[in-house]
Order: structure tokens, then sequence, then C-alpha cells
């Protein structure tokens, strides 16, 4: 959700990479919570973390507590975030009664990604 509500909101001032510990598909109800805002995620995938450690990355971000714990250091990296995200995962269903977590995720990632872009555009 974080790499789709970064490309939806920062357009082409950022290339946006998503990446794991552990990568795995994205959840239906990510996918759905997601087209609630008109932004489709539905292609995206996490990529493992490792592809990335040699690359000049500006900014990462760690979204929830365990990605922050287990994120290794990246060489070039210039800045590192931590937003504590709750993990909305709890299944793999997406019926409605199971898109609340989803939402609630979301809704807290965008805020983060417009006070991020907000400081970045300051400094600019």
């Amino acid at each position: 959700m974080a790499e789709g509500l970064m490309k939806d909101s920062a357009g082409e001032n950022f290339d946006v990479l998503s990446a794991g510990t552990r990568p795995s598909k994205v959840h239906p109800a990510a996918i759905k919570v997601m087209k609630e805002w008109g932004i489709d995620i539905q292609n995206q995938k996490s990529e493992s973390i490792n592809n990335y450690l040699e690359k000049n990355i500006e900014i990462i971000i760690t979204v929830c507590e365990k990605a922050n714990q287990t994120c290794p250091s990246f060489p070039n990296g210039k800045s590192r975030i931590h937003w504590n995200i709750k993990d909305p995962f709890h299944s793999w269903d997406s019926e409605e009664r199971d898109l609340a977590p989803y939402r609630i995720a979301r809704n807290e990632i965008k805020k983060k990604i417009n006070n991020l872009l907000i400081v970045e555009n300051l400094n600019n």
C-alpha cells in the first residue's frame, strides 16, 4: 500500500521501490482498499531487500516494527525513517469484515506520506 500511495502522491518526484525481508504477494484486502481511492496495486510485488542493499537509495522507510527491527543497514542510504503502522494482516481473507484494518493502515500511511512530502518540498 505504501508503494502505491507514494507513487500516487509523489508522482515523478521520487523513484519508489518496495522491498521486504520476507517479500510476498499483495494482499487482496490491500488491493480492495486501495481501489476505493482509485489506486491499482494488483500488479505490485515486494522484492527482496537484498536486491537494493548496494543501490544509492536516499530514503529508506520501514512501515512496521518487525521491518524496523529486521531491516539491514544500507551502506549508501542517506536517511532512514520508521513509521510504526500496525500490520493489518490477520488472514488471507478479503471480505468486507476484513477490510477495516487495511483502511486504517492505508489512512495512516497516507498521512505520513503527506507529511514527508511537505518536509521534502521545504528542503528542496
